[in-house]
């Protein structure tokens, strides 16, 4: 990887937004909280312990923790848009499918704590049927369609199926990673997707 691409990670990776408002603050604060304790064992004081805000100002903003759920899960679909726009500044679909592959590996230390910030949260979203499910498998499908859409660009009429078998080997990989703690299979399982990717280059 160029320094132009590693620098196109390093500008995607979702890292922790700059402090603003107290509303952003609570949100950022939800993301993080969600992912480390869950949804269920997170409170609303939690949240606003985290984002240094004072527990009363929450319900300001937010009258429930659903409310904020909702609100985390936008801010997953906000920095996924973030991403997938940072990485269209590299020169093509491979560079950028692989530019995407190694910005999950740089999360290998956080895989191996939490998980995958969005995937743990699509599990235990999923087993609810109010709405919140809906609106994270909106997020999740806008990663398959761009990572199909880099694909297509590629000239390969099974692009939606290879989205499928890179974000599935993602799930699973941050899923082994989480449940062993050893991000050592985030770094090797990346390489082995590396070198998939260049594979399907290859006339």
């Amino acid at each position: 990887m160029t320094d132009s691409e590693a620098g196109a990670v390093r500008a995607a990776a979702p890292g922790r937004a700059r402090r603003g408002g107290k509303r952003e603050r609570l949100v950022e604060a939800a993301v993080r909280v969600f992912h480390e304790q869950g949804v269920e064992k997170t409170t609303l004081a939690d949240i606003a312990r985290a984002a240094d805000v004072p527990v009363g100002n929450v319900y300001y903003y937010f009258k429930t923790k659903d409310q904020l759920v909702e609100a985390a899960v936008g801010a997953h679909r906000d920095r996924l848009a973030a991403l997938t726009g940072r990485l269209e500044a590299l020169p093509g679909p491979a560079d950028r499918l692989k530019a995407l592959v190694a910005g999950w590996v740089e999360e290998r230390e956080t895989a191996a704590r939490f998980g995958c910030p969005f995937g743990t949260l699509a599990t235990e979203l999923d087993k609810r049927d109010d709405g919140p499910d809906l609106a994270v498998s909106e997020v999740m499908r806008a990663l398959i369609d761009w990572t199909a859409g880099q694909f297509t660009e590629l000239g390969r009429p099974d692009a939606h199926a290879l989205a499928l078998e890179l974000v599935a080997a993602y799930q699973g990989m941050s899923v082994l990673t989480h449940t062993l703690r050893d991000p050592t299979i985030m770094s090797t399982q990346g390489e082995r997707l590396t070198s998939w990717i260049d594979s399907l280059t290859r006339p």
